[in-house]
């Protein structure tokens, strides 16, 4: 018995203990179980947290082309929208369609992807670079469903080019940058025209007579009802051509526009008025289909409006293809419930480059991905009304934009051949400024020393000397001006640590010219000359006589100074106000000022070369179109360009948001800092692609519609390494002169005029 007794007691404590080992390994094996199901908890609220996108672009929608804007257009449902969401009033796009689309779309500026020139014709073989990742593929990588309604302009030259192959799942739309909103034919010039819409990767013919718009608005609103907002998050971009032209509109659209006398401004307003409706179209679908609780809307213009297709930018300065206020700041609002601040103006600074990062971070997605955003994430900003980690905004560096010819010719001895200068007279004849508008640029200094060339109009007259009493004596060495001329065919850089001094006598930057100028002439400066504080950095101006009544300032050519080139200028307070202008001599020149350039940092907008058309169009002023809609998107324009020579401009956009009041001549220092920062983007810029127009493009090839015409891996941006200029080494012929013509088409003109302005 007390064997058996011993037995059942090891017994039950051997039971005993197993079950204690037993309940011990549960609480190991819930944790176990939890942790491998804690990745899947957080994933499932994160798919239920992703918002729907809904993306809306227009095109060439001004700034006073929106009812809160402008209240005589009617624009209910945009004004609704905004009010009861955040209205962006400090944001920024590029002047023209395809840089605003690539930015959009990769987050990086122009000169990351090569297409800092111009646009995108039909007929040239260039599009989105191939190693760039765009925002529907990182959309799509976080299990977004991504698609794409209207115009695109980004190149279709080969199929890898085409939306779908872009990180679309669908398209449905045009690939050319203007199409007729009825019959889809698409030009690239007189006689090169073809049909352009497209759904998907194949040509969606049968659609004539039906309005672009509306037709746009009716595959979005399709696409939200076939999807189930619980199954997938939706991006759906919906790029509308309007407003740009041809101003074509049904004609019950322009009933409550009758008033206005301009008929270009009231197609235009009608225009935007199916805009209105299309996007209130677009918001009932959200909500029938249950996605609006759980979305964000963004609406956003690509540019700014062109003045002389009815469109109006006012107050704002420029038109559409300029650096101008007009031409870049745009229209746009975030409307979501999502938003935890609604109801209010933002004025924090953003740039369409942000939506990149923004959209990919609200989305869940991981932009460590894509290397070289230059775009930030301003979520927070747009919804909490946190400060904006953008502090400046690269508009564009263009080295191949064509300034208008403004050339003029400083010569002395004007009987001597260019080239071949004189042996200079006396020191006190007067000077003779002559402008010859058909002949290259070179000035010819006649002085007491040996005759010195610079590149294009630069220079000011030489200013009388001082008296000997209030100058102090300078070295022999420094009175021998140091010439360095450059052969014509030799491209300077954008910008010139090399240069030792700067002043009225030896320009540091050349004026506006074409993109193969000489390099300014290196020499040292004669303490012995009067010096305007402007002329430091205001360069190429027109040359004009020194008033008596000016300043003599005195001054050692040993006051130096060096500015660094690359100085940090993330902060608008590095800024500092500079209560008196003072010449700065020595200041090494980082940038050259006949490049087209345009930068924005904090308060401050440099712009330098040729920004544009810059004059202040109210609305309604130009009644007639100077010419076809392709030439407006062309370097040259169609409207006579000021005989100034100036090439720098400084603007405090903070306190003159109208850019009325240039202060580069007050301020500059802001002005070297800025071109420092111009400098140290430009380092980082890729080489420009403008490739010649295709043949192989040409619609008739493919039964009258514009597609893809590369096929296989042929490379064609390899073909031509990069820019291509047209008629580089061709002469020009004199086309005879016909008084008869000039009075034929002045007759055509004005008849044209007479035509157009009728009610």
């Amino acid at each position: 018995m007390r064997v058996a007794a011993v037995a059942l007691t090891a017994l039950s404590v051997f039971i005993s203990l197993g079950r204690l080992s037993a309940h011990r390994a549960k609480p190991n094996q819930t944790q176990n179980h939890n942790d491998t199901k804690t990745p899947n908890q957080e994933t499932e609220p994160k798919t239920k947290n992703q918002p729907h996108i809904i993306f809306i672009l227009t095109d060439d929608q001004g700034f006073n082309d929106i009812g809160y804007h402008n209240p005589t257009i009617k624009t209910p449902t945009l004004d609704k929208l905004a009010a009861e969401g955040v209205t962006l009033e400090n944001y920024y796009v590029q002047p023209i369609c395809t840089p605003s689309r690539s930015q959009l779309l990769t987050g990086r500026y122009q000169i990351h992807t090569g297409l800092q020139h111009s646009i995108i014709r039909p007929s040239q073989p260039s599009c989105l670079p191939a190693h760039m990742d765009t925002l529907p593929e990182r959309l799509r990588q976080a299990g977004y469903t991504t698609h794409m309604v209207g115009k695109w302009h980004l190149g279709f030259y080969r199929k890898a080019c085409l939306p779908t192959r872009k990180g679309f799942d669908s398209f449905f739309g045009s690939l050319t940058g203007s199409v007729d909103y009825y019959s889809y034919g698409s030009c690239d010039g007189p006689g090169l025209c073809g049909y352009d819409l497209h759904d998907d990767e194949g040509v969606a013919w049968g659609q004539e007579g039906k309005y672009s718009t509306t037709l746009f608005t009716q595959r979005a609103r399709k696409i939200l009802e076939s999807h189930k907002p619980t199954d997938r998050p939706l991006f759906l971009l919906l790029s509308l051509q309007a407003v740009h032209t041809p101003l074509q509109i049904p004609k019950s659209y322009i009933y409550p526009y009758r008033g206005m006398a301009n008929v270009a401004r009231r197609k235009f307003a009608a225009m935007v008025s199916t805009v209105d409706e299309a996007v209130r179209n677009v918001t009932y679908a959200l909500r029938k289909y249950g996605y609006y609780r759980n979305s964000v809307i963004i609406f956003s213009t690509d540019n700014g409006a062109q003045p002389f297709t009815g469109g109006s930018n006012w107050p704002l300065r420029g038109r559409k293809g300029t650096y101008w206020e007009g031409g870049v700041r745009g229209v746009a609002f975030v409307h979501s419930p999502l938003l935890r601040r609604r109801r209010r103006v933002s004025k924090a600074l953003l740039h369409i480059t942000d939506w990149f990062p923004t959209l990919v971070g609200l989305a869940g997605g991981n932009t460590s991905q894509s290397p070289g955003l230059d775009g930030f994430d301003v979520w927070p900003t747009i919804s909490e009304g946190k400060e904006s980690p953008r502090q400046e905004i690269l508009h564009n560096i263009d080295p191949l934009h064509k300034p208008p010819a403004h050339t003029m010719k400083w010569d002395v001895s004007p009987e001597q051949p260019s080239g071949k200068p004189k042996r200079p007279k006396k020191p006190k004849k007067k000077k003779i400024l002559k402008q010859k508008p058909k002949q290259k640029a070179a000035f010819r200094l006649k002085t007491t020393k040996k005759p010195r060339t610079f590149s294009h109009h630069a220079a000011k007259p030489k200013a009388k000397p001082l008296p000997k009493a209030k100058l102090k004596p300078v070295p022999k060495s420094k009175l021998k001006p140091k010439t360095k001329v450059y052969p014509q065919n030799q491209r300077p850089s954008h910008y010139y640590p090399h240069l030792k001094s700067h002043s009225s006598k030896s320009p540091s930057v050349s004026g506006t010219s074409r993109p193969k100028s000489q390099p300014p002439v290196q020499s040292r400066v004669k303490s012995k000359s009067r010096r305007n504080t402007s002329q430091n950095l205001s360069r190429a101006r027109t040359p004009r006589p020194k008033s008596k009544t000016e300043p003599k300032l005195h001054l050692k050519s040993k006051s130096r100074r060096t500015l660094p080139q690359h100085q940090n200028m993330s902060q608008p307070g590095t800024l500092q106000p500079n209560p008196r202008p003072t010449l700065q001599l020595g200041l090494q020149p980082v940038w050259d000022a006949s490049v087209q350039a345009a930068i924005r940092v904090g308060e401050w907008k440099l712009l330098t070369g040729d920004p544009g058309h810059g004059d202040w169009v109210p609305p309604q002023v130009l009644p007639t179109l100077p010419g076809r809609w392709w030439n407006l998107e062309r370097a040259a324009s169609a409207l006579p360009k000021p005989s100034t020579l100036k090439n720098v401009w400084l603007f405090n956009i903070t306190a003159d948001p109208c850019e009325r009041r240039d202060l580069a001549d007050q301020r500059p220092d802001v002005v070297q800092r800025l071109m420092a920062r111009l400098a140290h983007y430009n380092q980082t810029a890729v080489p420009v692609y403008f490739p010649p127009d295709d043949p192989r493009a040409d619609p008739s090839r493919h039964r009258g519609a514009w597609v893809p015409w590369v096929h296989g891996d042929e490379g064609e941006e390899g073909k031509y390494h990069g820019v291509y200029k047209k008629g580089k080494n061709k002469k020009k012929r004199k086309k005879p002169k016909c008084p008869l013509c000039k009075l034929q088409a002045f007759f055509l003109k004005l008849n044209t005029r007479m035509m157009s302005n009728r009610i």
